[in-house]
């Protein structure tokens, strides 16, 4: 067999959703605003592939650092490393003051 490396490999269960939360978002999701400095947390939603962060960011929290299109640039504590995380607003969740 060939050994596949997909970007989505690995996220049979991580990505899976509850039963009563399957099917599309809501609008809401969609139109999201966040404010520089902002924290967020990063939750992939499978429904929607497109502006999808790489997997091992999924339940990470980062700052928010810009937007870029209809996406939002977040800076992420990866180890030692500093990293830019690029998602669409439908994969992040404001977190809670």
């Amino acid at each position: 067999m060939a050994h596949h490396n997909g970007p989505r490999k690995k996220t049979r269960y991580k990505f899976k959703k509850d039963l009563r939360k399957r099917g599309i978002q809501p609008v809401t999701a969609l139109i999201q605003r966040f404010e520089p400095g902002q924290a967020v947390h990063i939750v992939c939603e499978p429904s929607v592939q497109k502006g999808m962060p790489h997997r091992r960011f999924h339940g990470k929290t980062g700052k928010v650092i810009g937007q870029r299109g209809r996406a939002w640039m977040l800076a992420i504590r990866d180890g030692d490393a500093e990293k830019v995380v690029i998602a669409r607003p439908q994969h992040l969740k404001a977190q809670r003051s």
